[in-house]
């Protein structure tokens, strides 16, 4: 799966090394060279920047002791984000072992330094499938010393190549400033991501859904996703660290998430008394929280030894500590949780059927064409959205949406980079429908996700058997970007996109003036009648208007299709026109599919005609 990663920038690792070591030089990468320019684009590191390659240190390793969430610290780039993303990729092997592709042969190998040519790879998921990043092992440092991501021991150096990859991908360094650890996961892994805001669940008031969210999060845990929070803080209080020892605006990994037994000896095991706590590490590799359940606190004596060596607690200042489920609720105001779907045939855990569609807000003149009408708010436009319709067909069906844009950050040189606000809504449609959507008539709208600047916007729901559309959305009308959307069911829902607007109608015209009309013939199976319909009116009050409406015939209920209103002035035009048509009543501002050719023309004098 992962040999066939496709190549950055068409840069293929195997053919440069093999070349590299023919002519007996170090690799120095052309696209992301050894330059201010792949440091930053606004403010440059703190010192002089010297590039050195791993030489630096006297016995340089890929890994020391293999790879541990303890390697890692965070450097002078704001990026604590990518560094606790990393810390949770160190404690998954079947995952790091596909971001680091090959690892056992891109270890130095000091028996053989001709082998060594100076360029390592890694694999990233971006945007549905799984790119190969090269680079050179020249590593930005001040003094002597790594100024970015680096590993407690010096002679180790994944973690500082690894974000030099990242960093290639994102533009420059300074890009990876201020992130989501949640993206950088999902860059690892595939995984759908999720996020929960917990100080507007307010989960620690709450001791029903607190206890729902812990059985949620083991459940993560245990089957290998990855979960991370942070605090959320103003912009001058990022990185300020608090009286109880957590830093705000700063994100942590969890490390493990248990149910731990209170009591000593067997009599623990006969009461079976558990706690929820969990465990983080911070980032920086020191400071760590200071209340309940924090490395020496009292809450341990509780705990009996074996208990306490199964959980490995240790009471060093090494940035990870445990926390109660409820302080955890209390103090943190964000979570990211990675869910890694498991859509493998052979499974013993539950299975999941994914359908992934790809997609684009793009702008179009024609109504019927244009696939950029804002959210909800904007009735007039909000269908003409792309739409992807799915069938529950169980009695009731857990759904998963994943809704994600592709990644802004390579943006930020320029001035750009900012997320776009996006989210979606899911109708409960006719249980025959075919075709896109073009008004509400008997559809209702069941979910709506939040909106919001993330990359990524996920939503769970339970849905009853029935056939739903889904339409993704950014929030404001006319604004253009590339999606992606996950839809996972238990059984196959069908998932399409709906492309195609209704192709057969039999349609007629009706054209009214002052109470009379005249009707057309019906065209039969067409969206494209050509009725050359004409009708002659003497009307006593000029001010009225004239009314033209497009009617569809059906056997139970004719269909209206749009109108147009003419004022029929003297002074109007009498070319042919080509109009828009529109709703009726209150909404005849808003617009409908489809426009009409008419030419009017009046007179005063009753001869002229």
């Amino acid at each position: 799966m992962f040999s066939s990663a496709a190549p950055y920038k068409n840069q293929h690792y195997a053919d440069l090394r093999r070349n590299c070591i023919q002519d007996k030089k170090l690799f120095e990468d052309p696209e992301f060279p050894a330059t201010n320019a792949s440091l930053y684009f606004q403010r440059s590191p703190p010192g002089t920047v010297e590039w050195k390659r791993p030489g630096i240190s006297n016995e340089p390793h890929l890994f020391v002791e293999g790879i541990s969430s303890h390697d890692l610290n965070q450097g002078v780039v704001g990026n604590c984000w990518f560094v606790a993303a990393c810390s949770c990729l160190a404690l998954k092997p079947n995952l790091w072992k596909k971001v680091i592709p090959d690892w056992k042969e891109q270890e130095w190998d000091p028996k053989h330094p001709e082998d060594y040519a100076g360029i390592f790879h890694f694999q990233f998921w971006v945007f549905g499938e799984w790119i190969d990043v090269v680079v050179d092992d020249r590593l930005p440092t001040i003094n002597g010393e790594l100024i970015y991501c680096h590993s407690k021991n010096t002679n180790e150096f994944w973690s500082a190549l690894l974000e030099k990859a990242y960093a290639k991908l994102s533009g420059c360094y300074e890009s990876l400033e201020g992130g989501n650890t949640g993206d950088a996961v999902v860059d690892f892994s595939g995984a759908v991501a999720e996020a929960i805001n917990l100080e507007a669940g307010a989960y620690y008031k709450d001791q029903k859904k607190q206890d729902q969210l812990f059985e949620d999060l083991l459940k993560v845990y245990d089957r290998g996703g990855i979960i991370s929070c942070s605090i959320k803080a103003q912009p001058h209080e990022i990185e300020n660290r608090m009286a109880n020892g957590l830093v705000k605006g700063h994100a942590y990994s969890v490390t493990a998430v248990k149910k731990v037994r209170l009591g000593h000896g067997l009599l623990a095991y006969f009461k079976n008394e558990t706690i929820p706590l969990i465990r983080m590490r911070n980032p920086w590799g020191k400071i760590e929280w200071k209340g309940a359940w924090s490395d020496s606190s009292e809450e341990w004596s509780k705990v009996g030894d074996m208990e306490r060596g199964n959980l490995g607690i240790t009471v060093e200042d090494d940035g990870e500590f445990w926390m109660s489920f409820t302080d955890w609720c209390k103090c943190f105001t964000d979570a990211d949780i990675c869910r890694l779907i498991n859509t493998s045939l052979i499974s013993i855990h539950k299975t999941w059927n994914e359908v992934v569609h790809f997609g684009s807000w793009t702008k179009n003149a024609e109504p019927l064409l244009n696939r950029c009408g804002g959210c909800a708010n904007h009735k007039q436009t909000f269908l003409q959205n792309p739409q992807y319709l799915f069938d529950v067909t169980k009695e009731v069906d857990e759904v998963l949406i994943s809704l994600q844009q592709r990644d802004m950050k390579i943006h930020r040189k320029v001035g750009q980079g900012e997320n776009l606000t996006i989210g979606f809504g899911v109708f409960k449609v006719e249980l025959n429908r075919k075709y896109r959507m073009h008004d509400f008539l008997t559809q209702h709208c069941v979910e709506t996700s939040t909106y919001i600047n993330a990359r990524t916007v996920f939503m769970r729901s339970m849905l009853p058997q029935g056939r739903y559309v889904i339409i993704p959305t950014t929030f404001r009308p006319q604004t253009l970007g590339d999606y992606m959307i996950r839809v996972f069911t238990d059984v196959d829902s069908g998932c399409r996109e709906l492309t195609e607007d209704k192709m057969c109608a039999d349609p007629y015209v009706i054209i009214y003036c002052e109470g009379r009309s005249v009707k057309s013939i019906i065209k039969t199976d067409t969206l494209q009648p050509e009725f050359t319909t004409s009708a002659i009116f003497y009307r006593k009050k000029p001010r009225k208007p004239i009314t033209v409406e497009v009617w569809n015939s059906n056997a139970v209920k004719d269909e209206f299709m749009g109108q147009v209103v003419l004022s029929g002035l003297v002074k109007d035009t009498t070319d042919p026109q080509r109009l828009q048509l529109r709703k009726r009543g209150r909404q005849m501002a808003d617009e409908m599919p489809g426009s009409i050719g008419v030419r009017i023309i009046t007179a005063t004098q009753l001869t002229a005609m």
